[in-house]
């Protein structure tokens, strides 16, 4: 017992040194290479999952070389638990397919090859090679320089050069075991300092999403930015805005559903990154850095952040409802200005107009773009519903989440819309027969919103008397 506490406490405070290398190489055309010897580092088969352990040693026996690569590498020599494993390989997608009956091939810019065990998928990518521009079949970049196929083979080394962060240029060789860091990854991991690889503005112009990588691994990894790779950032930043919406969707639940919400907000701001994701958010904080929209921003992302390491469901449904919240609100008044339309009948086209201005950056899907829209409708129906009304509100099947969003409502904006969220936290939190006597104690005149458009009654005309017959 006494040696299993020994040993665990060895591997608890040599996870994060700094690993000796066994042998290191300038490469004449390329990135410096250290290889650090199994007996060099912490990385164990015990760490790697058992799936990807079977993609790596089918691969290896077939006669084909295969590495463990990227963050599985990377989170396991931080001492943390990598989310998945990822392969890389001098096996064609297509050598791939013929040794795995459960692969299927992806990506049209990417060609990846996709093994599954149930619900555990191992993503396999062959070596990737530098372009040349005798076949845009396989190589296609646009005229700002984005990369839209990139299906070029290549060795190992070359691999390296075209991946994004040195924390990344991680190898770890089933072969023998050892490591293989590209661009001095294995110190800058211990130095905590992410850098890219190549030149900054090419690589940023090649894949604009690197730049929210850098933010995303700079917090999730608790990192500095490195100043070069960093410089450029807030220049390339509207680049992000040619990016498929369906991959900046993608993307956004990473940044903000990882419990790191906050801290990567606070960054995107910094670095102009989140105005080219939300564009009509980003305008409004953009004219009232310290409005109600900024506020609503920032208790969103620190909630989400709690929700998450208390273990609790989060959904971009609420998500997307509350950050839209404000734009859906502008709109709705411009709107029943232009058009004389109701208050209610502005606001739900306001839904529609903003849902599709938004969709063109991040594509959300109908599964959450129509909750949104409950919870966006029922805003009006707390404000109005207090008293005896309450109790059928209750059971409707989308009041918690808007019931959620008035709190933070009323935290943004105080005022009146404060007053209407304390009464209706106290009707929630109360037991029912209290809920009774607070309920009778509003009186309908005392219930509507006082800040929102009242709508005019229409007088009905008075009918013309009929001239009596002579």
């Amino acid at each position: 017992m006494f040696r299993r506490i020994s040993q665990f406490c060895k591997q608890l405070f040599e996870t994060n040194k700094v690993a000796p290398v066994l042998e290191e190489s300038i490469q004449e055309d390329g990135l410096r290479l250290d290889i650090i010897s199994r007996d060099g580092h912490s990385v164990s088969r015990r760490q790697i999952s058992e799936n990807a352990l079977k993609v790596l040693y089918r691969l290896n026996k077939s006669g084909y070389k295969a590495y463990l690569v990227g963050g599985g590498v990377r989170d396991i020599l931080l001492g943390l638990e990598p989310k998945d494993f990822d392969v890389v390989t001098n096996a064609t997608p297509e050598d791939i397919k013929r040794l795995f009956r459960n692969c299927r091939l992806v990506g049209r810019r990417f060609r990846l090859a996709h093994i599954v065990f149930g619900r555990d998928v191992i993503e396999v990518a062959t070596f990737r090679g530098h372009h040349s521009e005798s076949d845009d079949k396989v190589s296609k970049s646009n005229a700002e320089g984005r990369l839209l196929r990139d299906n070029v083979y290549g060795g190992i080394d070359e691999d390296a050069e075209r991946r994004d962060f040195t924390i990344n240029a991680l190898y770890y060789d089933i072969n023998d075991y050892s490591i293989r860091s590209y661009g001095g990854g294995i110190n800058d991991l211990n130095a905590r300092t992410i850098k890219l690889i190549g030149d900054p503005e090419t690589r940023y112009r090649e894949d604009p999403v690197r730049m929210l990588r850098a933010v995303r691994f700079a917090t999730k990894l608790d990192m500095q930015i490195d100043a070069v790779t960093a410089d450029p950032i807030k220049a390339l930043a509207p680049l992000l805005s040619d990016i498929p919406a369906a991959r900046m969707y993608e993307e956004v639940l990473k940044l903000f559903f990882a419990g790191k919400a906050e801290a990567n907000y606070q960054m995107m701001l910094r670095f102009g990154l989140f105005t080219p994701l939300f564009p009509q958010v980003g305008e409004l904080i953009e004219e009232s850095p310290k409005g109600h929209t900024a506020k609503m921003l920032q208790a969103v992302m620190r909630n989400t952040d709690i929700r998450v390491s208390e273990d609790k469901s989060v959904t971009p449904a609420f998500f997307f409802a509350a950050i839209l919240w404000y734009p859906i609100k502008q709109r709705a008044d411009d709107i029943a200005i232009e058009s004389g339309l109701t208050h209610y009948d502005a606001h739900v086209a306001a839904m529609g107009d903003v849902l599709e201005q938004q969709c063109r950056t991040i594509s959300l899907p109908r599964r959450f773009s129509t909750p949104a829209r409950d919870i966006w409708q029922l805003q009006l129906r707390l404000e109005r519903s207090q008293g005896t009304r309450a109790f059928k509100l209750l059971e409707h099947p989308k009041f918690r989440a808007a019931y959620d969003l008035l709190l933070l409502r009323g935290e943004a904006e105080a005022g009146n819309t404060a007053k209407i969220a304390e009464w209706w936290k106290a009707f929630v939190e109360a037991d029912e027969t209290d809920r009774s006597d607070i309920a009778k104690s509003i009186k309908g005149s005392n219930t509507r919103n006082r800040n929102a458009p009242q709508r005019k009654r229409r007088r009905k005309p008075v009918a013309k008397a009929k001239p009596e017959a002579e």
